[in-house]
């Protein structure tokens, strides 16, 4: 009350940049007027906060790059802790507000999505191309002539690496070419020390699922599996599917060869009317019946399965004990509460149809699978079932193993990279040195184009050049070189000995030439990262 008193006694200090209100509760409130001091950002301004805003998130992912690249731990709000070295999981774990710099989370997953790697190259480049941008700003020059020369100079980048790029022969019998660009990708990740061994399950799975003669690549017959427990040398390549489950009932056989599957979607369990009804057991006789019904039908379903010669039932959902236990006296074999994904994989791989009602089940529809086997972890009781020798043998598992879920998701992060790489030389059998070495030759001649130029484009170009160099400055700055020394060495000499495969010896082998050291990255890659940065 007091309030309120002193509050109406000054009703003349509230005329200014404040009012007084009420809420419901009669209670006053003060509304104070701020607008007025703030300011909205217009013209070369709103520019430069938009690049600092972008310089900020490139500056970030800048010492992720390369194979001496550091690797982010990130914790999120609930506490889950991430290390991980793939740029668009860092900036899709990163709270980012500013809406430009927004802008470069979506640009990674592009990279992502189109390609599978250089996620964080693109963004280094794209902070690069801001950066030199703003210097040009301050130049007067309109940033619709700096994007114009922006895209004059990708131009030329994509007539340079068409030119140095190089055609990949590898075949099926020949898979070390393509083995040597997936350690490439996977040279800067946590599953570094399994380098060789990663790289040969990537390029065996790709060339397991390939189609060689069309050029494609189907992604959805690879799985990837992770366990934690065990080392990462225990990873392995599976000719076949690996499910999270284990049979339905402990006395079930571990082990079924010879597989004929029935995958049924249709649940183990007594029909029930679509509509709404009541069920009502007005004496024990009634009870008996109801419960010989269960049972006769259970009995019913189970001989039907029996019938076509299945010896495994894979089913997608559950069903009681008493259904567990008639399999387990038929001797019939089974999983439940497999899921979607995983039960059109079984189907694929075994040559099975998926049977929505038990009376379409026919022999025709079995899959059929070499040996069922049900894998057991330490002395925990997790189990896991594998599928092998399918009769369609393009299905194929990757099955991870790490000492924590923090290195197996980084280990499938890891692979898929490695996986995309292989795809895209199946698709493209064009690759161009690494280490750095592509940008600098694309800068060399984007500023020699600049000078034949007479608008005012040049100095876009120019600045282009210089934003190019921004990949192997970083690299060397990760490697602990001194980044202007070392660039300008490799500059020089690709000038003089006319060599794009002249990139930065990150790995201190002895040699800056990129094809001796078996540095590679695929085409598609590199083109995508440059026109992707620019856009």
């Amino acid at each position: 009350v007091l309030l309120l008193y002193s509050c109406i006694m000054n009703m003349d200090a509230f005329k200014g940049p404040s009012q007084l209100a009420f809420d419901e509760f009669g209670r006053p409130f003060i509304i104070l007027r701020d607008q007025d001091k703030k300011k909205r950002l217009t013209g070369i301004q709103a520019h430069k906060s938009h690049i600092l805003a972008a310089k900020s998130v490139a500056s970030t992912l800048k010492t992720s790059l390369g194979p001496k690249g550091l690797d982010k731990l990130l914790v999120s709000p609930d506490g889950d802790v991430t290390v991980t070295n793939d740029g668009r999981t860092i900036l899709e774990k990163m709270d980012v507000q500013h809406e430009i710099a927004k802008l470069l989370v979506q640009l990674s997953r592009s990279q992502d999505d189109e390609i599978g790697d250089g996620t964080t190259g693109v963004v280094v480049l794209a902070g690069s191309l801001l950066e030199q941008a703003e210097a040009l700003l301050d130049r007067g020059i309109h940033p619709i002539r700096i994007a114009d020369g922006y895209e004059l100079a990708a131009k030329t980048c994509m007539g340079v690496l068409d030119k140095i790029s190089e055609d990949f022969k590898f075949s099926v019998n020949d898979r070390e070419p393509l083995i040597k660009t997936a350690m490439t990708a996977l040279g800067s990740k946590i599953v570094s020390r399994c380098q060789r061994h990663f790289a040969e399950m990537a390029v065996d799975a790709i060339l397991s699922v390939a189609d060689i003669k069309r050029k494609d690549v189907d992604f959805e017959l690879i799985k990837i599996e992770g366990k934690v427990g065990g080392r990462l040398e225990d990873s392995l390549l599976v000719k076949g599917v690996i499910v999270d489950k284990d049979f339905s009932h402990p006395q079930m056989p571990k082990e079924v060869k010879d597989a004929k599957l029935a995958i049924l979607t249709c649940p183990f369990e007594p029909p029930k009317p679509k509509t709404k009804h009541n069920l009502f057991v007005e004496s024990v006789e009634d009870y008996h019946k109801l419960r010989q019904y269960e049972q006769d039908k259970f009995t019913e379903m189970v001989d039907c399965v029996k019938s076509t010669g299945a010896n495994l039932v894979i089913c997608q959902w559950g069903f009681d004990d008493e259904a567990n236990h008639l399999l387990l006296s038929k001797h019939l074999p089974a999983v439940r509460w497999v899921g979607g994904a995983e039960i059109e994989l079984i189907a694929i791989a075994t040559g099975g149809r998926i049977v929505p009602r038990f009376e379409e089940l026919t022999a025709e529809k079995l899959g059929h699978a070499g040996i069922v086997k049900e894998l057991a972890f330490g002395t925990t009781k997790d189990r896991m079932l594998v599928i092998e020798d399918c009769q369609n043998s393009k299905a194929v598992t990757c099955f991870l193993r790490g000492s924590s879920k923090m290195i197996v998701d980084e280990a499938k992060r890891s692979l898929h990279d490695a996986l995309c790489v292989v795809r895209n030389l199946v698709r493209d059998p064009r690759v161009v040195a690494g280490g750095g070495a592509c940008e600098l030759a694309c800068a060399l001649k984007v500023a020699e184009e600049a000078d034949k130029i007479s608008t005012l484009e040049q100095y876009a170009m120019r600045a282009f050049a210089d934003a190019m160099e921004a990949i192997p400055v970083a690299l060397s700055e990760n490697s602990g070189l001194p980044s202007i020394e070392t660039v300008a060495y490799i500059k020089g000499r690709q000038v003089q000995e006319k060599n794009a495969h002249l990139g930065i010896d990150c790995l201190n082998v002895g040699t800056c030439d990129m094809k001796e050291q078996n540095v590679f990255e695929t085409l598609t890659s590199k083109r995508a990262q440059i026109m992707l940065a620019v856009q």
